[in-house]
């Protein structure tokens, strides 16, 4: 059986590392058009931080690694076209220039994503840099070192971890997005409020509700943004405005949504037979909303691709979905979410409602008692749980873990009022927060049913 993968990041290497170990007689050749493969791109603003300092660590594979599984990884090759048809590829040397034909009996396509670049006048002035690969971080530290005032256009999870390594490191920080709110898919205005007063605390620039209108430089370098409100000197800006799906190879070929991102079913199969699909080149099925959507996210990739090598052959293990689960660390405030946000669950046209839970996550004897904010996103008149956020000084994420798993499984608001979890002095209260927030969502007893002894 001869297996042929195109990229070799999350998904990717989820998928030929577990195809190499569960079909061993198999001949599996990897193109890869990078220099690198399986960058940990999530790591980006840790390294840019200095947090992590040894970059190698945010490698989790490599091509001597995957030899030693017998696998045939072709670094700076290109794709440049797939027959599905003929179980056929075309594949281009980028060092030598030589085009060659292959082909395969199984295809595993897991080409990712790619930052989204609206053509701005200036676009093309040096320091505008994208945050996605490995190269990328190394231009952003070594262009940020003599640099100033550093400009970030996009308020998502990249950009708002971006803003706090430079503002650590001492920069002329400013922060601009078209929405009126940082990270406005993931959280709603009871947390970003307070991430946004934190951020300018922090003597970081705020340009909210701003759009981009073209770029300004000197000498063939950017010096400043200019916004339909205001202008922002610029040393170096970078770009972390959003992604898209890298799928052109397979355009017209299978099923897609309307941004290109591959439908794939519960086995990680293609609308074409023995074509596979994992990870950011594809779109997902989104539990809370029961549909497929676009949400590129390393756990999603890791999940698909090694379902794709575990149905290769035989439909064998099902995805079960995903709930968008994330969760980040903003100064000292721990963050995770999972699910929809209230005011996304209002925009897909649900009938939702939400309780908001404040309360010191352990009992109030012990030394310290942080407080923690959790907000439960559910359906009117169902009661399904739709999402949740939290947001605490002391890492309570894992609780957005827990629901995740209740949102997968359609649990409701009142059956998570009594779920058994543990009481422990150092932990939590008797009645754990999570308890708290199904419990406010009880109906009242009526009064003329209550019995007096």
């Amino acid at each position: 059986m001869r297996v042929a993968v195109i990229g070799c990041t999350h998904a990717g290497t989820a998928a030929i590392v577990n195809t190499a170990k569960l079909y061993p007689e198999a001949e599996i050749t990897v193109y890869e058009r990078n220099d690198n493969i399986s960058f940990l791109s999530c790591g980006i603003a840790l390294y840019v931080g200095g947090v992590v300092k040894d970059p190698q660590g945010l490698f989790y594979s490599s091509p001597e690694q995957l030899a030693e599984l017998g696998v045939k990884t072709k670094m700076l090759h290109e794709v440049t076209a797939v027959d599905t048809d003929r179980k056929q590829l075309t594949a281009r040397n980028l060092q030598t220039g030589e085009e060659f034909a292959d082909h395969f009996d199984k295809l595993i396509v897991t080409t990712g994503s790619w930052p989204v670049v609206p053509r701005f006048p200036g676009i093309e002035l040096d320091n505008i840099i994208l945050s996605k690969n490995f190269n990328h971080s190394n231009m952003i530290i070594e262009k940020g070192k003599e640099a100033q005032n550093i400009v970030v256009v996009g308020a998502g999870y990249i950009g708002i971890e971006l803003v706090e390594a430079f503002q650590m490191n001492g920069k002329n920080v400013t922060l601009i997005d078209a929405e009126e709110r940082i990270l406005s898919k993931y959280l709603d205005a009871e947390y970003t409020d307070v991430i946004e007063d934190t951020l300018r605390e922090r003597g970081i620039a705020l340009a909210l509700g701003e759009k981009v209108v073209r770029f300004e430089g000197e000498e063939g370098r950017v010096n400043a943004v200019i916004t339909d409100h205001g202008r922002y000197a610029a040393d170096v800006v970078i770009l972390c405005i959003g992604f898209k799906p890298n799928t052109e190879l397979l355009k017209g070929q299978v099923d897609m949504l309307d941004n290109g991102a591959i439908i794939v079913d519960e086995y990680m199969r293609t609308s074409k037979n023995d074509v596979f699909a994992a990870g950011d080149s594809c779109a997902v099925y989104y539990n809370p909303l029961k549909s497929h959507a676009y949400i590129p996210l390393a756990t999603n990739a890791v999940r698909m691709g090694t379902l794709a090598a575990r149905n290769l052959l035989t439909p064998t293990v099902k995805y079960l979905g995903t709930q968008g689960t994330s969760g980040i660390k903003i100064y000292e405030n721990n963050i995770a979410a999972t699910g929809l946000t209230e005011s996304a669950a209002r925009e897909a046209g649900l009938e939702a409602d939400s309780v908001l839970v404040t309360d010191s996550y352990r009992p109030e004897f012990m030394p310290t008692h942080e407080k923690v904010t959790l907000k439960l996103v559910y359906e009117q008149g169902t009661n399904r749980i739709l999402g949740a956020q939290i947001m605490s000084k002391v890492d309570l994420t894992q609780a957005i873990n827990t629901i995740s798993v209740c949102i997968q499984n359609d649990m409701k608001m009142e059956e998570l009022a009594f779920v058994d979890f543990f009481f422990q002095p150092h932990f939590n209260k008797p009645w754990n927060f999570l308890n708290s927030a199904g419990l406010q969502v009880l109906p009242e007893v009526p009064a003329q049913e209550i019995v007096h002894v």
